[in-house]
């Protein structure tokens, strides 16, 4: 019998200690509070290339993701277990639970870990609140210093089914390869009447490379176009303009806005937008 006792009793203390300690926190959470259960917004989407390798928290990038809640969010620079872990992150911190599409172009140890034998994949990621259908991950045929791609698929923004694509650009010097994967991408883009095109293009506005893309689509700030009259906000830590959604086929933009943060060297950009 006095075995039993202090068995219950123990029991009964851990249970006490439980409910006192609560649920513990994910890795590297620190002390942010897990926020009350929010819906995303239907009409809204957002590109952010994450800075790899950056070494940012996860929990802290799930949070900033959770700030603006898009229906739909393009990543770049990502590696398939830092999204896996952020969208964990957004489901049991924020209540934002997102289906996931990875367009990883190649593998690398060194920005995303694993074996030197296994190396993690690398590359873009699309999250969405509604299903995706119909991927389609493809990379280009030069992808310049480093191997790029594009990953489209179709889902639901603003109550329509849209054409959704995410690609990251040839970085730097290599104006004549980012020609060439803007003529690849603008090639698919125009297959469709209704899209929405995401993504670090590593080029300005008033780039040439970047035509082939503004004679298909319209950046959300209806301020920013090529021309030297365009007036387009900066999207990286050295002032340039490299972030881009451009909307195409009647899709327009109620609301857009770019937004740094202290956990990458470029800004999330966003768009609401009217898909009817």
């Amino acid at each position: 019998m006095f075995g039993r006792g202090v068995r219950l009793l123990t029991g009964v203390l851990i249970a006490v200690c439980a409910l006192l300690v609560g649920p513990s926190a994910p890795s590297g959470a620190g002390s942010l509070p897990v926020e009350p259960v929010q819906d995303v917004v239907p009409s809204r989407v957002m590109t952010w290339n994450l800075c790899n390798p950056c070494e940012e928290s996860n929990v802290h990038r799930a949070a900033e993701i959770a700030r603006f809640a898009p229906q739909v969010i393009g990543l770049q620079e990502a590696c398939v277990r830092d999204v896996e872990r952020i969208r964990e992150h957004l489901r049991s911190l924020h209540g934002l639970v997102y289906h996931v599409e990875y367009g990883p172009v190649l593998r690398n140890w060194s920005r995303c870990g694993g074996a030197p034998w296994r190396p993690g994949a690398y590359g873009q990621a699309l999250l969405s609140a509604a299903p995706m259908t119909d991927a389609v991950n493809t990379e280009y045929p030069d992808g310049g210093s480093e191997d790029r791609g594009y990953l489209a698929v179709t889902t639901t923004v603003d109550g329509r089914s849209v054409r959704v694509f995410n690609t990251h650009l040839a970085q730097r010097r290599q104006e004549s390869v980012r020609a060439e994967q803007t003529r690849v991408l603008a090639d698919v883009v125009s297959r469709h009447d209704r899209a929405i095109v995401l993504g670090d293009f590593n080029a300005v506005p008033a780039a040439p490379e970047l035509t082939g893309i503004w004679d298909l689509a319209s950046d959300a700030n209806p301020e920013c176009h090529p021309s030297r009259t365009g007036t387009c906000e900066t999207t990286t830590d050295w002032y340039t303009r490299f972030d881009y959604v451009f909307l195409r086929g009647g899709i327009v933009a109620r609301e857009h806005g770019v937004h740094p943060t202290p956990y990458s060297d470029h800004a999330l950009v966003h768009a609401d937008v009217d898909a009817a």
